[in-house]
């Protein structure tokens, strides 16, 4: 009728719009109905559960791997940006050092039938002096000039007109300047196709009413995933799936557990690209009923089932699919052996498949499947097995030594299986030698030199993928310089007291240290010991210690040296002291001071009143000093304009060395003048 009609056109127009752009392997006439311009479906962009996909406008399709790449991931360029470097990180133009990546290569999947013939591998390095680059195929560099189809951008590697055949495979990036070079995570470079189904027409299966049936798919040449679906009869009829019918993700074929009579007709399976969303179709396979009688009941077999071992990455969803034929149609269970099914698990299609999505360490074990009807069971036992992609625990750091100074360096991962370590200097497999020893991510070199100079890189890696860490080492050389730690020329001492002399030279290797007095070497004994830092102590100076002294430092690479003079001084004692005084508001008074100091050496005294410096020529004639040779007496005179108030008087003697502090009263009947001597 005209409502029945009209429904099949609206079901048609559905069919075409989801699974536009089918080319089935079948004659021109049948293919003609179903060969309809290509969707432009975007649903896997921005997608989190599927990979992410750069500008597809450059025809390629950038993913982050399904493994362990996604460990060490960088961030996503869209193509439309490949040839500007990234202004995140200005560079210190006054500071050398080596290449450290800023952007890694992502691995790609390339359409083949792209419109944009182009693709670019992305790198980015900082450095100073700025790096440059090159590029390696499956661990072979890439000579840019034997190929037209290669250009380099900055460090982008760009291939036009890409081809699998040629350029398929694990690229690195290397980037190099003065100090070293590192090499980048492998990215794997591959194509999305999906070909055509043989156009060879297909057998007919008979059955009889109660067995159970196989459907083979055997899809054509694709990469990478597809997904599989069955269209039954003509469009859009699609095989629903039920405890009785069960496709298939893994083989792709249809399985019928007991053929009814409605199920006889023809057959088409339909395969996606789950990149390029491509879909073709096979030719159709008819399921007939034969007519010989009808199958009795018999006890399940289990047609698929998931593989004996199922490795999976921690946090990944896991599948497993488990489907039987019998009649009567089996009832599927499954159990975790010595253990419990994950209470986060799902049961999908009739319980054919567990779903066990963000799976952990804790869901490893042994699963089993068990078909069961009223003619008898059957089981399937595997173990799931879930590993993790090395993780950096320890990295290394960047480290300056010393020439002859031994390096240890240790970088640790976690991951399983466990992972193993390997070394790289400047993008090449460190080996053993005598002087350098590698084990368990240890990296040791003992008495480094310049040749050890360079940027190292520490690989971590188990079976399932690599995970790099970069350090720069850099080897000090240079001879010894007291340009930082001049001393005095002249060291003056006080006779009996401690002196030290500093010796610190700059130098790499770090400088050995000698002392000479004049030209003979100094012997140490219980007064004078040179320090561990070189510094020279004299304990309980004398007249015999007075000369000139040399320091002098000492590497592989030369010598320098600094000379300093001590001068011992007999130390300054006061000889006459200020008495304690009493006399009449209005008297004079002299106050005497003496000091006895080496001859080399000029003495002055001063005197404050109050702890303020006495300005004689500004007191108007009421204090004076008169100077003698090392003495000098204060004269204080009083007049009837004399402030009858307390007075505090301060003398002090100055000299370089050796001075000493005495304290004097000078009191009247009215008042108590205080005297401090200094000296």
């Amino acid at each position: 009728n005209e409502k029945s009609w009209i429904l099949k056109i609206y079901f048609l127009l559905l069919f075409f719009t989801e699974y536009s752009g089918a080319l089935p392997g079948l004659p021109t006439s049948y293919a003609a109905l179903i060969r309809i311009k290509k969707s432009s479906s975007s649903s896997l962009y921005g997608s989190k559960t599927r990979p992410r996909y750069s500008n597809p406008s450059l025809g390629t399709l950038s993913v982050s791997s399904p493994s362990w790449r996604g460990a060490s991931a960088q961030h996503y360029y869209s193509p439309i940006n490949l040839y500007h470097s990234s202004d995140a990180f200005k560079q210190d133009e006054s500071v050398d050092y080596g290449p450290v990546f800023l952007q890694e290569p992502d691995d790609i999947i390339f359409p083949t039938d792209s419109d944009e013939k182009k693709v670019a591998l992305n790198c980015e390095a900082r450095g100073n002096p700025v790096p440059n680059y090159r590029w390696l195929r499956n661990g072979t560099e890439i000579d840019l000039e034997s190929d037209y189809r290669y250009s380099l951008i900055d460090g982008t590697f760009i291939i036009s007109n890409p081809s699998e055949a040629k350029d398929s495979g694990h690229y690195q990036c290397l980037a190099a300047n003065t100090f070293g070079s590192v090499l980048s995570r492998e990215a794997i470079l591959q194509f999305a196709y999906l070909g055509n189904f043989s156009g060879r027409t297909r057998s007919a299966v008979s059955v009889r009413e109660g067995q159970g049936v196989v459907l083979m798919c055997s899809p054509p040449p694709h990469s990478p995933e597809i997904i599989y679906s069955w269209v039954f009869n003509e469009f859009p009829s699609f095989v629903a799936e039920d405890s009785r019918r069960f496709i298939s993700q893994e083989t792709g074929n249809l399985y019928i557990s007991k053929v009814q009579t409605s199920d006889v007709g023809s057959y088409i399976c339909l395969v996606k690209n789950t990149v390029t969303n491509a879909r073709v179709l096979s030719p159709p396979t008819p399921l007939t009923l034969r007519n010989d009688g009808v199958m009795g009941e018999y006890e399940p077999k289990i047609e698929v089932h998931f593989p004996f071992t199922v490795t999976a990455a921690k946090g990944t969803t896991v599948k497993m699919e488990c489907f039987a034929l019998g009649n009567p149609v089996p009832t599927i269970t499954w159990m975790k052996v010595n253990g419990y099914i994950p209470s986060k698990s799902r049961l999908r299609k009739s319980q054919a498949v567990l779903e066990i999505p963000n799976v952990q360490l804790d869901d490893a074990g042994i699963y089993e499947c068990r078909a069961e009807n009223s003619r008898g069971k059957n089981s399937f036992r595997g173990q799931l097995q879930v590993y993790t992609y090395p993780h950096w625990v320890e990295k290394l750091n960047d480290t300056q030594l010393d020439s002859g100074s031994p390096l240890r360096w240790e970088c640790k991962a976690t991951g399983k299986p466990r992972p193993t370590y390997r070394w790289l200097k400047n993008g090449v497999p460190l080996l053993l030698q005598s002087r350098i020893e590698m084990v368990n991510g240890v990296l040791m070199i003992h008495n480094v030199n310049q040749s050890d100079a360079g940027m190292y890189q520490c690989l971590a890696e188990n079976k399932y993928g690599a995970i790099y860490a970069s350090a720069e080492l850099k080897i000090l050389a240079s001879a010894p310089t007291f340009a930082l730690n001049q001393l005095k020329k002249t060291i003056i001492v006080t006779k009996g007291q401690e002196v030290v002399i500093e010796c610190k030279p700059q130098g790499s290797p770090k400088p050995t240290i000698s002392w000479k007095k004049g030209d003979k070497a100094v012997r140490e004994n219980k007064r004078i010991a040179i320090l561990p830092d070189g510094s020279l102590r004299i304990l309980n100076a004398s007249k015999s210690d007075e000369g000139k002294y040399v320091c002098q430092g000492e590497n592989v690479f030369g010598s320098a040296e600094i000379i300093a003079s001590i001068s011992v001084k007999e130390p300054t004692r006061i000889e006459l002291t200020p008495k304690r005084t009493e006399l009449t508001v209005g008297e004079s008074i002299v106050l005497n001071c003496k000091a006895i100091h080496d001859a080399s050496l000029d003495v002055t005294f001063y005197w404050t009143l109050k702890g303020q410096p006495i300005d004689f020529q500004k007191e108007g004639g009421h204090f004076e000093s008169i100077r003698a040779v090392s003495q000098c007496n204060f004269i204080l005179l009083y007049h009837d304009s004399v402030l009858t108030q307390q007075r505090s008087e301060k003398k002090k003697s100055f000299l370089p060395i050796g001075l000493r502090h005495k304290r004097i009263n000078i009191m009247t009947e009215r008042e108590r003048e205080r005297w401090m001597e200094l000296g």
